[in-house]
This record gives C-alpha cells, sequence and structure tokens, in this order.
C-alpha cells in the first residue's frame, strides 16, 4: 500500500480499515437496506443509519468492531431518547 512503512521487515502502514469508516460503511449498507423496507418504515431505517454514525468517534476508542460501534450508537441515541421523552412527560 502506498504510504506503508517497513519497519525491521513488518508493514506498520494501515492496512486494515479505522472503526470510524467501517462504521460508516455499516451506516450506507443500513441506509441502503431501508429502501426495502415499507415506503412508512423507510424514514425509520434512515434514522436508524443516521443514529449508527452520531457516536462513531467515540466509540472508535473503545471498540475494534465497526458492527458493534454502529449497534452501541444506536442504542446510546435510543436510550436518550426514550429518557428525553420520560423528563418531558413527567
Amino acid at each position: 500500500m502506498a504510504g506503508d512503512v517497513l519497519c525491521g521487515g513488518v508493514d506498520v502502514g494501515r492496512s486494515f480499515e479505522s472503526v470510524r469508516m467501517g462504521v460508516k460503511d455499516v451506516s450506507a449498507r443500513w441506509l441502503k437496506a431501508s429502501r426495502a423496507l415499507k415506503k412508512e418504515d423507510q424514514v425509520y431505517g434512515q434514522k436508524v443509519a443516521q443514529m449508527a454514525q452520531k457516536h462513531s468517534s467515540e466509540a472508535f476508542y473503545a471498540l475494534d468492531d465497526p458492527l458493534e460501534a454502529a449497534v452501541f450508537s444506536v442504542l446510546v441515541e435510543l436510550i436518550k431518547k426514550r429518557a428525553e421523552e420520560e423528563e418531558t412527560s413527567e
């Protein structure tokens, strides 16, 4: 790969995709998959895809699996939204 550096015969360049880029790819696939949903459900699929990217930068430091980071991000957003709804209903 261009930009890779050999150190003692070991390739030390980034030959794997970053978690952030992986989450972006997962989100893009989820966005595409949301188009296959019923028309009234497509907006929810799109929101899930957007939620997946919301915390990907923070999750990048703790998680090394893009799918895990995407799911974690969606769960955080869902719980946050639920807590906000509970606060406004009280």
